[in-house]
């Protein structure tokens, strides 16, 4: 559930962290809803839409809650706000009337988000998969870029959603920065690249 605290905004779930009950903006049903079309519209299919995507993956946030609104009459401008005010993970990034998804294209775009700033990524595959990538390196899979996590931690709790026992991949981001290998960081939690040759990862935990 989306609700909207008077002090700090918007906040998934029933009570802000303040302890407001704050004001109801959405379900959780229709937050699921609205974030599965989302998805799909900055992620996979705008052309299909009509959205008209620019080149760094931006598409202006009035044609994108007319085109919601003929699917969803119960969506709104201020609800979509609402959905990516409160989202944890961040997916998308609203900057003046014009919105985008801040990771997992599958399309062809070009993001422009500051460079990375770690020195050290992570990188969580499954077993049957790292002995591929120790050998041939990380490559995107079915996505325009490479999704590496901020922590150990965040790599494991992504590469837990496929396997139940994980094997982590430390990146080193400065060396591969450095032979020109760009690297964004797309929020405090998800750093984007192209591919990552296997002379700048190792494993951490088998």
């Amino acid at each position: 559930m989306i609700r909207k605290c008077p002090k700090h905004g918007y906040f998934r779930g029933e009570v802000c962290h303040c302890g407001e009950e704050g004001k109801y903006v959405l379900d959780t049903e229709r937050t699921e809803r609205m974030g599965r079309f989302i998805s799909g519209a900055l992620r996979h299919f705008p052309d299909d839409l009509g959205l008209g995507m620019s080149q760094h993956g931006w598409v202006d946030l009035d044609v994108l809650v007319e085109v919601m609104m003929t699917r969803y009459p119960w969506a709104s401008a201020n609800r979509l706000i609402g959905m990516v005010e409160s989202d944890v993970k961040e997916r998308y990034q609203i900057v003046g009337n014009n919105i985008r998804a801040r990771y997992g294209h599958s399309i062809d775009v070009e993001l422009d988000f500051p460079e990375n700033d770690l020195e050290e990524l992570f990188y969580g595959v499954s077993q049957e998969e790292a002995d591929m990538i120790k050998e041939m390196g990380i490559k995107p899979m079915r996505q325009r870029y490479v999704h590496m996590s901020t922590t150990y931690d965040k790599a494991v709790e992504a590469a837990s959603v496929h396997t139940e026992d994980p094997v982590i991949f430390r990146v080193d981001a400065y060396a591969a920065m450095d032979d020109g290998i760009v690297m964004m960081k797309a929020n405090d939690l998800i750093v984007l690249s192209e591919e990552i040759s296997p002379d700048y990862i190792k494993v951490i935990k088998p």
